[in-house]
């Protein structure tokens, strides 16, 4: 599985997600593919031509603008937001969290249809639709 952490999250969770996933999945964080502030209007096309990729996100803006939006709903990627909770919590928590739903970001990252958006929950293991 390729997996870009985005702009909105810390390039050391992308560096020790790939340090603990190595040889199992690619980790990036958008800078190492884009340099920094790249618009979601730019990057989201771009990594949509590169094939599948697992965006992990704490940038609610691709739902809630409408070009944002619809250039992720016509990707080939499968997002995953932080809640607005658990984007504002320490780095730690975040880890923690995305750690403890790696499993079911697999499950759904493989089986979704592209263009696919998920929230992770501070607390619950439940991943839901957005």
């Amino acid at each position: 599985m390729k997996v870009l952490i985005d702009e909105n999250l810390p390039k050391a969770l992308a560096c020790g997600l790939n340090g603990l996933f190595a040889g199992e999945h690619e980790i990036v964080h958008i800078r190492d593919l884009y340099g920094p502030a790249v618009k979601d209007i730019d990057w989201i096309p771009d990594l949509s031509k590169q094939g599948r990729w697992v965006v992990i996100s704490g940038g609610r803006a691709i739902k809630k603008k409408k070009a944002e939006y619809h250039v992720f709903r016509s990707s080939r990627s499968v997002g995953f937001f932080l809640a607005p909770g658990l984007l504002k919590a320490p780095l730690i928590k975040q880890a923690e969290r995305i750690l403890a739903n790696w499993e079911g970001i697999e499950t759904f990252a493989a089986g979704s249809a592209p263009g696919a958006m998920y929230e992770i929950h501070m607390s619950s293991m439940k991943i839901a639709p957005l």
